[in-house]
Parts: C-alpha cells; sequence; structure tokens
C-alpha cells in the first residue's frame, strides 16, 4: 500500500499548475491533493474543470503571501508536501511593474517556506518542499556555449528572473539555515493546452487563424528550449517522489529553436489545419522593437536527471505542437472567456476582490 500524502501545490489554476494538478489528482488517488491559487489573470479554474470533482482534489482561493492563511492550511490540512508554481511569470509585465514580481515571487516563496518550517519543525522526516523554477535565472547563452546545467552561474536580466533567482536563494537558505527538506528545479519555455494567450506560441495561432499580426521581436534570432508542460509534470513527479534531499535539477526539452522557426512551423500547422495554402499566413509576420534586456539563448542540459531518474521528454516538438495547435482550435469557448476577461469577472462575484474562499 504507497503512503497517501496531503499535497499543497500552489498556483494550480495556472497553465504548468493545472498541468501538475491533474497529473498527480489522477495518478495518485490516495492523495489529498490541495490547490491554493490567487485566481489573477493567469490563473482559471474552466483549466481543471475535468478533475474538479475527483474526491481527493480541493480548492482555495488566496494570496501566498498571506503567511496567517498558509499557517491554518498547514495545520488544518496536515500539509506533508508542497510543490510551489505560483508566480508571476511573464518577462513584459515585469518590466512594466516589478514591484509584484518582487511581492508574489520572492515574498510569496518566503511566506511558503516560513509557513511550511513552522508546520514541519522537528517533523522534517518525510516532508518535501518542491520549488519550480525558470531557466532564465541563468542569463544568456550565445550560440556555441554549452547549455545550462545545475552549476551554471546565476545571471538574471530581467526582473522577472531576478524575482525568481531571489525565491531560488530563499528556498536554499531555508534548506542551509533550518534544514528543510527542499528540492529545486529550473525549466526552460513549456508550450501546450490551457497556456495563457498572451504567451508566443498561444498568440501566435489566435493570431494566425484570425489572419492578425504575429509580432515577432527584433528580428526572431533569439533561441529557445521548448518542453512539453505534459513532460514536465511527469518530471515533477519523478523529482517529487524520488530525489535526495537539497538536490537541483534543470529541467528541458532538448530542443532549441529560433522564435521565428518556432512562428513559421505554426504558420505551417494552423494554415493545413483551416485548410489553407500551405506558409500563406506568413504575410502576417511583423517584426517589432526588440524587448529590452532579451536574453539572446536558452538552453538545458537535463543529463544529471535523465542520468539520475531516467526522465527524458516523450513529445517530439513537431507532434507536441501540433497537438497544441488542434486543442486551441477545438477550445473556442476557453479562449473566448481567456481574452474577453469573462472568467475573471466570474471569479471576482463569487470571491470577491481579495477573499480567500474555499470549495469543493
Amino acid at each position: 500500500m504507497e503512503t497517501a500524502r496531503s499535497l499543497l501545490i500552489t498556483g494550480g489554476a495556472g497553465f504548468i499548475g493545472s498541468h501538475v494538478v491533474r497529473h498527480f489528482v489522477r495518478r495518485y488517488p490516495h492523495y489529498s491533493i490541495l490547490n491554493l491559487d490567487k485566481l489573477t489573470y493567469a490563473g482559471n479554474l474552466a483549466n481543471l474543470e475535468d478533475v474538479a470533482g475527483a474526491p481527493n482534489y480541493s480548492f482555495v482561493r488566496g494570496d501566498i503571501c498571506d503567511l496567517e492563511l498558509l499557517r491554518r492550511l498547514f495545520q488544518e490540512r496536515r500539509i506533508d508536501g508542497v510543490i510551489h508554481l505560483a508566480a508571476e511569470s511573464h518577462v513584459d509585465r515585469s518590466i512594466r511593474d516589478p514591484f509584484v514580481f518582487a511581492r508574489t515571487n520572492v515574498l510569496g516563496t518566503l511566506s511558503l517556506l516560513q509557513a511550511a518550517r513552522e508546520a514541519w519543525a522537528g517533523a522534517e522526516e518525510g516532508k518535501r518542499f518542491h520549488h519550480v523554477s525558470t531557466d532564465e535565472v541563468f542569463g544568456a547563452l550565445h550560440p556555441g556555449e554549452a547549455p545550462f546545467c545545475e552549476s551554471t552561474p546565476y545571471a538574471p536580466h530581467s526582473p522577472y528572473s531576478a524575482s525568481k533567482a531571489s525565491s531560488d536563494h530563499f528556498v536554499r537558505a531555508y534548506r542551509d539555515t533550518y534544514g528543510l527538506p527542499v528540492v529545486l528545479t529550473n525549466c526552460s519555455n513549456n508550450y501546450g493546452p490551457y497556456q495563457f494567450p498572451e504567451k508566443l506560441i498561444p498568440l501566435c495561432i489566435l493570431n494566425i487563424c484570425r489572419e492578425q499580426p504575429l509580432p515577432i521581436y527584433g528580428r526572431g534570432e533569439n533561441i529557445r528550449d521548448w518542453l512539453h508542460v505534459e513532460d514536465h509534470a511527469q518530471a515533477i513527479d519523478d523529482i517529487f517522489h524520488r530525489a535526495p534531499d537539497g538536490e537541483v535539477y534543470v529541467i528541458g526539452g532538448l530542443n532549441e529553436w529560433r522564435n521565428i522557426d518556432v512562428v513559421r512551423l505554426l504558420v505551417r500547422l494552423v494554415d493545413e489545419e483551416l485548410g489553407r495554402a500551405p506558409g500563406s499566413s506568413e504575410r502576417l509576420i511583423t517584426y517589432v522593437s526588440d524587448r529590452a534586456g532579451h536574453d539572446l539563448r536558452y538552453a538545458i542540459d537535463a543529463a544529471k536527471l535523465r542520468r539520475d531518474l531516467g526522465w527524458k521528454p516523450r513529445y517530439s516538438f513537431e507532434a507536441g505542437l501540433r497537438d497544441t495547435v488542434r486543442w486551441y482550435l477545438a477550445h473556442p469557448e476557453w479562449v473566448e472567456q481567456i481574452t474577453s476577461g469573462a472568467y475573471a469577472r466570474y471569479y471576482e462575484s463569487m470571491y470577491g476582490p481579495a477573499a480567500a474562499a474555499a470549495n469543493k
């Protein structure tokens, strides 16, 4: 009989978080899965409609900066594991308002660490705090440079990556200072269903469908390592359950692409799905002024994760991207609710702008 756990997943209504929640709810029916999410613009409970009625799933709306709420949840739910995904995550938004990113990503992580430390003091055995971070904390690579690995020095270039770097350091500090049982992961760019349409791949899919411009920073030469979100969820599962305390892993798709090549592939796939002439939507590509502090290249060497835990990505990029295109085309209601903001107004009517409420 496998050990039952009481698991807190923060940010579980977001893009990556919803896939992680779904994965754990379905894979571990003997676990109690609590999803804590503030339901900001990127959090949407419609992402979890298929597991919302599961007997091992519950939801609380709340802010990870609310230390008293966290203390209460740890005590009442007897939380013995945390997978921390809640974060502000869009670089452009961080450039416009860095204080929001510092509050959520730094102070929110610190509050969560403190709540776990207090709840588990003297009884750390069997507990686990898994902090999910980004490869952007490592800064930029140039063509030909070795990919990021677990020992790459931190060199963040945006307010977003600086806030995530700070949260990573607090996680390490809580292990070194207080003995908190932690693991830390830094992942490359994720893609897949349920991603908020401000991100490159869903934005381009929807704009191709609507025959609207496809804005590309600079000349589209920036390179990213793309990871299917379900491959990421499996890596989190493997690391959460099997990695030794204190370990750090980078997670990547072994899949580097220039932004312009990603967009051209999306054009081909969407045009095929819509029955248009192949490549006809390339006319929509529009080059815009480059983002401030735009890192040229990210790449991940996930050899340690493969060697230690046997993980490797299952999705090829073209197959995963085709599935993603088909998902967005098949879910116009979800897209409409997101782009219109109707889902956010609904949550305001249910919970109020700052309420912390629970539902089952």
